[in-house]
């Protein structure tokens, strides 16, 4: 009996920090899997889309369905394809979020959607990172608020056209079993980024 006293809490607290890590590492997968079906989904559904997932920056040479379906910061069907792909969590929960981001000529001011390189001098535009309440979400991931904030226009660096890069901050704050408890966190904030390039239609 005194030796099962001795050893029943440690093997407890190690079979529960097992579990607990378990269904951290679970989530994380689930988390990453949510950002990566809306990235997936605002790549493909771009600016020549007929419901455009939108930028806050306008296009070069916007075709006339732009803007029909899919008002800037609101992203309807990016979300619900983000979070309808999560299992074992409350969807609702998951926030979403994604910027823009693209080439600019530093020597033009509020320049945006240039090529990578320019085809009459063969010298490389400069790449702009978009951001996130001022931070560059896939850099500094962990400075970013949950639930996901919404983005303005100052942080699209380009616009959802063919070829700029679209990039998606998921994050859930996870309560996990017995938290508080010894070393367990009340709660833990579970974060993903995805980055796709930016796809035509066909």
């Amino acid at each position: 009996m005194v030796e099962f006293a001795l050893v029943a809490p440690i093997f407890m607290l190690a079979l529960l920090s097992v579990v607990v890590l378990g269904l951290f590492v679970f989530y994380q997968a689930e988390i990453t899997n949510a950002a990566r079906v809306a990235a997936r989904y605002a790549a493909i559904h771009s600016s020549t889309a007929q419901c455009p997932t939108t930028s806050w920056l306008t296009p070069q040479a916007p075709p006339l369905s732009y803007y029909a379906c899919d008002p800037p910061s609101t992203w309807p069907g990016m979300k619900t394809a983000g979070q309808s792909s999560v299992w074992g969590l409350n969807p609702a929960a998951v926030t979403i979020s994604a910027c823009w981001s693209g080439y600019r000529d530093p020597s033009v001011p509020g320049s945006y959607d240039y090529p990578a390189i320019d085809p009459s001098t063969g010298t490389a535009y400069m790449y702009a990172p978009c951001t996130m309440a001022g931070q560059n979400p896939v850099t500094a991931q962990d400075a970013i608020a949950c639930p996901a904030p919404a983005t303005v226009s100052g942080d699209d660096t380009a616009s959802d056209q063919a070829g700029s890069n679209v990039t998606v901050y998921a994050c859930y704050p996870w309560v996990p079993p017995m938290a508080g408890f010894v070393l367990i966190p009340s709660t833990i904030t579970i974060r993903a980024v995805v980055t796709e390039v930016v796809q035509r239609q066909q």
